[in-house]
């Protein structure tokens, strides 16, 4: 594979971008192709056998494209598929999973109080349980189910405020958010809230997510294979969806510029 060839990323529809927007800032000279899969959002509330289907029709496209690396930008369908995608590709396949060993990290040993807000699906995978697993020994961990937060972003809600806090409100007022000390942002849609939920929260309580470790995992990986860019100018973002619906694509442009 050319070292110049594009980074693939994925996700079920445009939260992914939140970690493409990471990856150019990790890797400036790299071109990355970003597919979302908008027609078929969102993964979450689908069956396991439903996401492996669709994350493999994503990634034989990316495939066929001809990008070195795929990076799958959402944490559903790395916990559905990311094992089956390494089986059949060539390529590196880099997953997500919530930042669970970051939030009980930032207690510097003492035990911590983590809420983590996902999809469905990806907290009832046997991945995320083998993940909670591993900390709930020492740490106080549950589990919040919040799929409507990535239907707000699908449908360009996101600057409607009052829509998103009531939102917020639904999911967070049965919890005592002053015993928590951190809350995972376990999707890649729900980066694009953290200063909803910063705002809506004590103070003390950490947001946390996966981007910035994804993306430093994926320049590892490229490093470790020698198959860095050696351009000198600034890579690219190429965007596509697979929903018609041009709405989307002027959404996607508008993340990339954050």
């Amino acid at each position: 594979m050319a070292n110049d060839a594009a980074i693939g990323v994925f996700d079920s529809g445009l939260g992914g971008i939140s970690v493409v927007n990471q990856i150019h800032k990790e890797l400036p000279h790299e071109d990355i192709l970003f597919f979302g899969d908008s027609a078929h959002a969102p993964y979450g509330t689908r069956s396991t056998t439903d996401v492996q289907r669709l994350s493999f029709a994503v990634a034989n496209h990316l495939v066929e494209r001809g990008v070195k690396a795929i990076v799958i930008a959402c944490n559903t369908a790395t916990s559905a598929a990311a094992s089956a995608l390494r089986q059949r590709y060539n390529v590196p396949i880099i997953g997500m999973e919530p930042a669970l060993k970051l939030a009980c990290d930032l207690g510097d040993g003492k035990p911590q109080h983590v809420l983590v807000t996902a999809t469905p699906l990806t907290l009832r995978e046997k991945k995320f349980a083998a993940l909670m697993k591993r900390f709930e020994s020492i740490h106080t961990i549950e589990k919040l189910p919040t799929p409507r937060l990535v239907e707000i972003v699908e449908n360009g809600q996101l600057h409607d405020s009052a829509l998103v806090y009531e939102t917020l409100h639904e999911y967070l007022d049965d919890f005592d958010l002053s015993s928590i000390n951190s809350i995972v942002l376990g999707c890649t849609h729900f980066t694009y809230y953290r200063e909803y939920f910063k705002a809506f929260v004590p103070s003390h309580v950490a947001i946390v997510d996966g981007n910035d470790g994804t993306a430093r995992h994926l320049h590892e990986i490229l490093r470790n294979r020698d198959a860095l860019s050696q351009r000198t100018r600034l890579g690219t973002i190429a965007l596509e969806n697979s929903s018609p619906d041009s709405r989307l694509m002027a959404l996607s442009e508008e993340f990339v510029e954050r």
